[in-house]
């Protein structure tokens, strides 16, 4: 296995005084130099831990989202103990940790307070005290959960809640997280039952006791719990654990619960072998719990409309999640970019490669989702031409590769942008997927389908059967396994399409696959269920912009109609011309100007202040499509074809 050469040693920062050059002080004024105290944060070393920690969550106060956390943590000697709050998280790809929830922080020692001290110039660093003849410590704090959307993700709610073990503990530095053991104990409130992906599971009343493991799996291994609760088994050793906001929403119908079990068996024959030796789908369907969509090697966190099953045929576009986290067990959890590894969750992760661990997952979502009935092939192809269409219009392609927008997790967290067509956000997943798309209808047709990125997908992300370890990769690596399946410039073709900006519309695939991007009056499966389902109305390649439930325009198209009549995210619209805002009156409006001489005319107001706008846009109602060229097979069909044994 592939790793980073990480050594014991300790980092250290000097005190450091900067003393400005007298040639560039002013004279009279005063000119202090820069000062650093020290801190010293110990490197992670690959050697055990000695002795195991012991972690006990007290999940009971629903009713206020407060976590009560407990730990007792063995020590080596005495001195000063550094404890780390998980900060870099997997599946997150930067620093999201939640340090601002742990509050009420104390340390003890045989009934006697230690002190503490927080470094400064890392928040998420605790250097504890530890006197003499001391063979461990207790930690006390609270974790308080949002109690509203303002400030950050609901776990909790009065039927379910979403434990993350990174929020309710914290770890020794200087050991890789997989060396350190750890036990734990949650009490959950009373009547609920819970699920996680965790070993040796005792339960007595409402306490949920694990068998010891390592910290790295106990982060990897989240619980959903809830009132209201139901599994099913789907075959090879895989579970669907839903949790819901009523006993009314678990209703699943056995058709839907066989899609379910298909998709399965469709990532099995895929992957050719299994990275696990028991996997739980967390599902929890809601609209209290934050929404959520996390990948684990064991499990995946997943949340979605209270009626997905219920009001199945009306929720086909959000069936795409569960396909796109399941894959992930091979796809960035198994098989993972060797700069986004980590031994700890202190180190920082590099993002480049999340174009094979995000955009190719993405792929094979869509993939997955119509082999195994999740998703019908329309479903498919509207998302595709839906991203191609996305993406032949953003002018931020030219200075911007798919390579750099990796970093955007860390760049930008996730925040609105004022203009993202123009800054690019986490394009690596849609734009990978199609880039994906044109490997495999590249390979498909030179070979006569006789090869396609499923022989990647085996061979690459295939592996040992039940190793749920990590093995690493680079660029090159990516680029010598499409080798081995079909001899091909790959590392110039993935260079090109991923690390270089200015590149043409990511149309190849489908155009390799006898298919072509149309434009039509109405929308496709997938924007008319997305658009459905936002109660909003996506004009992005008409007028330029996308407007909500409550007529307020967003992701406004740099350079579109509705830029140059200077309108910005935020803005609302009153009304049409000078008739109160509708969605059908503005769809009439449009269809009225394709005469070439009527404007949209639109009443706007931003920040109290109003004003008559004139768009000069002749062009009607925009959608993409994606209609079949050839008059050779339909290699999607091709594609789409199911491969699990009838």
């Amino acid at each position: 296995m592939k790793k980073a050469p990480f050594v014991a040693a300790a980092l250290a920062t000097a005190p450091l005084a900067l003393t400005p050059n007298p040639a560039d002080a002013q004279p009279g004024n005063s000119a202090p130099g820069l000062s650093v105290g020290p801190h010293v944060v110990l490197l992670p070393a690959d050697t055990p831990y000695p002795g195991t920690m012991a972690l006990k969550v007290d999940a009971t106060d629903v009713a206020r989202g407060i976590f009560h956390v407990r730990q007792t943590i063995p020590v080596e000697k005495a001195g000063t103990l550094t404890l780390l709050y998980p900060e870099w998280l997997p599946g997150k790809h930067a620093p999201r940790g939640a340090i601002s929830g742990l509050t009420g922080f104390q340390a003890s020692a045989g009934g006697k307070t230690l002190r503490w001290t927080r470094q400064p110039t890392d928040v998420f660093a605790f250097d504890i005290d530890v006197p003499e003849g001391t063979d461990s410590i207790d930690v006390a704090f609270d974790f308080l959960s949002p109690t509203r959307t303002s400030e950050g993700r609901i776990v909790v709610t009065p039927a379910m809640m979403n434990l993350q073990w990174e929020q309710v503990s914290l770890y020794p530095a200087g050991h890789f997280t997989r060396q350190i053991p750890v036990q734990l104990d949650v009490t959950l409130p009373q009547g609920w039952t819970g699920a996680a992906a965790l070993d040796g599971l005792k339960i007595s009343g409402n306490r949920y006791s694990y068998a010891a493991t390592s910290y790295e799996t106990l982060v990897d291994s989240p619980m959903f719990a809830g009132k209201y609760f139901r599994k099913w088994d789907l075959g090879h050793d895989v579970t669907l654990n839903v949790v819901a906001d009523e006993a009314q929403y678990l209703d699943a119908k056995p058709d839907q619960i066989a899609r379910h079990a298909a998709l399965v068996s469709e990532a099995v024959a895929l992957f050719g072998t299994r990275h696990f030796d028991r996997y739980e789908f967390l599902l929890a369907l809601t609209d209290e719990l934050g929404g959520i969509g996390l990948e684990h090697h064991r499990s995946s966190e997943n949340s979605s409309k209270p009626e997905y099953f219920t009001k199945w045929d009306e929720g086909e576009v959000l069936r795409g999640l569960l396909p796109h986290e399941f894959t992930h067990s091979w796809n960035g959890k198994y098989r993972r970019p060797a700069r986004l590894w980590t031994p700890d969750f202190r180190l920082p992760m590099q993002d480049n490669l999340l174009w094979v661990y995000e955009g190719q997952t993405s792929f094979w979502d869509i993939v997955l989702a119509a082999r195994s009935g999740m998703q019908s092939k329309d479903m498919a192809l509207a998302q595709w031409a839906s991203s191609a269409a996305h993406y032949s219009a953003m002018p931020g392609r030219s200075w911007r590769s798919v390579d750099d927008t990796t970093l955007d997790p860390i760049i930008a967290a996730r925040r609105p942008k004022p203009f993202p067509s123009w800054s690019r956000s986490e394009d690596y997943y849609s734009e990978g997927s199609l880039v994906w798309l044109d490997a495999d209808m590249l390979i498909r047709t030179a070979t006569g389908n006789r090869k396609s990125l499923d022989d990647f997908a085996r061979s690459f992300f295939g592996g040992r059967e039940g190793d749920w370890g990590e093995v690493t990769y680079e660029f090159d690596d990516v680029a010598q396994a499409l080798n081995a399946i079909y001899p091909y410039d790959w590392a110039s073709f993935l260079d090109q399409r991923m690390r270089a900006p200015g590149q043409p519309a990511p149309v190849q695939g489908i155009e390799r696959a006898g298919y072509k991007l149309v434009w039509r009056d109405t929308p496709n499966a997938y924007d008319k269920a997305r658009m459905a389902s936002s109660k909003g109305y996506d004009l992005t390649h008409s007028l330029g912009l996308s407007i909500d439930k409550d007529g307020v325009a967003g992701s406004i198209l740099w350079n579109g109609p509705a830029f140059r009549a200077d309108i910005v995210n935020g803005t609302k619209i009153v009304a049409v011309d000078g008739v109160a805002y509708s969605k059908d009156r503005l769809e009439a409006a449009i269809k009225a100007a394709t005469d070439g001489k009527t404007p949209v005319r639109l009443l706007v107001e931003r920040g109290g202040r109003y004003r008559d706008v004139a768009i000069a846009y002749h062009g009607g109602l925009r959608w993409p499509w994606l209609e079949k060229t050839a008059t050779g097979p339909d290699w999607f069909d091709r594609l789409f074809a199911a491969k699990r044994a009838l």
